[in-house]
């Protein structure tokens, strides 16, 4: 679902006019309807405190969740270019025409593989993920077909790796739903509107400018964890580096020459 999530950007410019309306709002109500007297100032700042402790706590907590997924997704990237990899090798073990089937659909998955991960906008996507379902019956077709024929352990091998391929394009999907959730998220905006809120209110004689300082701050922690949480929309994003080395060892070369087919089959 595209939601304001997907955008760190939004997340960022909401944050910061929000949390320093907080601030501006807790500011004018010490000044006009209850002044903070002196001898409430040293528990209010204990109150403060503790408030912006646990507010720090669940920041670095859902740093940390969003840096567990980053990996994640970025571990399944090098998994499904290995996968991809090994099942064109593999796919020489099958009959002639089989083989070349299998190798085909393999390039055009590729493709399709790189381009979900460099792909941006979200009506392309759902081209992507239609082409890919497309590619992955077709490829578990030919290998299915060949495995009724010649039921023997070296088919086997290449109905294995195709296995490998799909199911390595499921924990990747699986791992691009992985966010942080929402209520998290909630959460941690509620606390913080209550902490700017809470200093603006003990900023006796505070000017405007210096209100701005913690949702600024508070701001940009929101915005780093949102874009290491985005898969897609953030400026930190996976690279399909290992595809793209796979790529480059069974497409054509940019020159437009094609590369010999017997180069990545192994030497009898």
């Amino acid at each position: 679902m595209d939601t304001v999530l997907n955008y760190p950007r939004w997340i960022f410019a909401i944050s910061l006019v929000s949390l320093w309306l907080s601030a501006g709002l807790g500011a004018y109500f010490e000044r006009t309807w209850s002044p903070l007297r002196d001898e409430e100032r040293e528990h209010f700042g204990t109150v403060i405190a503790a408030t912006l402790t646990l507010l720090g706590l669940l920041i670095g907590f859902s740093f940390s969740m969003a840096i567990n997924r980053y990996d994640q997704r970025k571990n399944y990237e090098e998994a499904e270019a290995n996968a991809i990899g090994t099942e064109y090798l593999r796919a020489g073990l099958l009959p002639t025409s089989a083989a070349e089937k299998v190798r085909s659909r393999l390039k055009e998955y590729l493709d399709q593989r790189i381009r979900f991960y460099e792909e941006r906008g979200e009506m392309n996507v759902r081209q992507i993920d239609d082409d890919t379902n497309r590619l992955q019956a077709e490829m578990w077709s030919v290998v299915e077909s060949v495995a009724a024929q010649q039921p023997t352990p070296i088919v086997a091998l290449a109905v294995a790796g195709m296995n490998d391929v799909l199911n390595s394009q499921g924990y990747t999907q699986a791992a691009w739903w992985n966010r942080i959730p929402a209520s998290a998220w909630s959460l941690m905006a509620a606390i913080a509107v209550g902490c700017c809120a809470l200093v603006g209110y003990s900023g006796h004689e505070a000017r405007t400018p210096l209100l701005v300082v913690l949702p600024a701050v508070l701001s940009t922690a929101f915005f780093l964890i949102a874009d290491v949480d985005s898969p897609r929309h953030g400026i930190i994003r996976v690279r399909p580096q290992n595809l793209l080395s796979v790529a480059q060892t069974i497409e054509p070369d940019r020159s437009g020459q094609d590369r010999k087919v017997s180069e990545t089959r192994p030497r009898q």
